[in-house]
């Protein structure tokens, strides 16, 4: 398998989060292989653990999928911004809580079918309450949960945003300080 040289670039649209486009490679052979592709400029997800063990989820809108989902906190990079600070501006903005502490866990492509988007891990600990301030559009309700039920909710389905899925068990099975 190999990467081919890409021949062309369409913008099919542009908002604040992110373009769209067409692109267009060279195929195997001779062909055109065309991808139509959401372009991101990536994103921070932050597992925020209190002192007591306790995970901060969030219950956040999605109107994109019509239901209220159980997540971590997370937030799209801002241009010229290192995915550490964009964890540590978003933990505090979503949940109210600042964090004395943020480590790297992981990092992984959102949904690389259609989506150029990385996500980046961290694990926020020493954590202290300061003031939880929305996006106009955000509604969020913050709860902090017992490990032994986020695990509960992982198994029974009830968590259902990938990108929370995917750190929790990265924390819970490979992760030691």
């Amino acid at each position: 398998a190999m990467m081919r040289a890409m021949k062309s670039r369409e913008l099919l649209l542009s908002n604040s989060l992110f373009q769209v486009a067409r692109l267009t490679f060279e195929g195997p052979n001779g062909g055109e292989i065309v991808r139509e592709v959401i372009e991101h400029p990536g994103a921070a997800v932050i597992l925020p653990l209190l002192d007591d063990g306790r995970v901060v989820l969030i219950r956040n809108v999605r109107h994109s999928v019509g239901k209220v989902l159980w997540e971590l906190p997370a937030g799209t990079l801002e241009p010229g911004d290192e995915p550490e600070a964009c964890a540590a501006r978003e933990v505090e903005e979503e949940t109210g809580y600042k964090a004395g502490t943020l480590a790297p866990l992981t990092s992984f492509y959102a949904s690389p079918g259609i989506l150029n988007e990385r996500m980046y891990g961290f694990i926020a600990t020493d954590l202290t309450p300061s003031k939880q301030s929305l996006d106009a559009d955000e509604e969020i309700e913050v709860f902090p949960i017992p490990q032994w039920q986020v695990r509960d909710m992982l198994k029974d389905g009830h968590i259902e945003d990938a990108k929370t899925i995917a750190l929790l068990l990265y924390w819970m099975h490979m992760y030691t300080p």
